[in-house]
């Protein structure tokens, strides 16, 4: 198993508040992880202590199996942390241009970058008419020149339109497709949940967990029940080993699973039982109900 990124124990603290509470995750090549957590919980000062623009207070980290030394490692690193930052009058391919110059890379991916993003009608366009999401767009093609074996985002689409946003996160699918490791932080579930294979949550710098996203909770979800007699169907629901507790709602009593569910079997187990049900669907739980189950846990 090859690892990009190793992190053992990582704290930062400023005076007496810490940032990062000796937190330890890796990073395996060829997948998209994405460090969720609320403004504030360490996101972007984990990515400032692996990126060395901020100095750790202990703990370590190590690139590419600690092979090569930080200076060499950031060499194949992509990375946007901040708002873009180009030159307002000169085009895209102008402003590209003047990053090759900067990061030593060869100009002849520049048309092949802005292609991928989205952006090569309009790379002689001056920056200054771009949109916000252009601009971010031309962002992540100027982190895409040196041809990085991870691409590190954060926040990618802050302040961004649900149009622009989709936008990103086709394009980070896109990347990922090709072969590239993407480390994203976000405190948005929904972009982590639709973009990232594993994940990393932090809280008040605290991790909470690490690992993929399918396994944050292993839980099996609910199922929504429903029949004309809800006594009955109570009755049933308390007498099933493979049925949890339950809740009465408008839809239906929704019933948390202790196992993989089968809605088949449930279905006649009901109507053995003298209960016809009118309603029967699974209902997975969502990144969100996990992230905020999780977070309770941990309070």
């Amino acid at each position: 198993m090859e690892y990009i990124l190793e992190i053992d124990q990582l704290h930062k603290k400023y005076g007496g508040l810490t940032a990062v509470d000796h937190i330890s995750f890796r990073i395996e090549k060829g997948h998209v992880y994405g460090i969720l957590g609320p403004n504030g919980s360490g996101k972007s000062t984990t990515l400032g202590l692996v990126l060395n623009v901020v100095n750790p207070t202990s703990g370590t980290y190590r690139w590419f199996g600690g092979t090569v030394s930080t200076h060499d490692a950031l060499k194949r690193i992509g990375a946007i942390i901040e708002r873009p930052n180009f030159y307002p009058s000169m085009s895209a391919v102008q402003n590209l241009q003047l990053v090759c110059k900067i990061k030593g890379a060869s100009p002849s991916r520049i048309d092949e970058t802005l292609s991928l993003v989205g952006l090569l009608e309009r790379k002689n366009s001056p920056f200054k008419t771009y949109s916000l999401g252009m601009k971010q767009r031309l962002a992540i093609a100027s982190a895409l020149l040196n041809e990085p074996e991870i691409l590190i985002l954060d926040e990618p689409t802050n302040g961004l339109d649900p149009q622009g946003i989709r936008a990103i996160r086709d394009i980070i699918k896109k990347i990922a497709e090709q072969g590239t490791t993407i480390l994203l932080a976000s405190h948005l579930l929904d972009e982590v949940e639709k973009v990232c294979t594993h994940v990393v949550v932090l809280r008040q710098g605290k991790m909470l967990y690490t690992g993929r996203v399918d396994e944050m909770n292993k839980n099996f979800g609910s199922v929504i029940l429903d029949a004309e007699d809800r006594d009955r169907l109570i009755y049933f629901i308390n007498q099933q080993n493979d049925l949890g507790s339950y809740e009465v709602g408008m839809e239906g009593i929704e019933v948390t699973l202790t196992r993989e569910p089968d809605l088949a079997s449930i279905n006649k187990s009901a109507y053995e039982a003298g209960t016809i049900l009118t309603k029967i669907v699974h209902k997975k739980q969502s990144l969100e109900d996990q992230f905020i189950e999780l977070t309770k846990q941990n309070q």
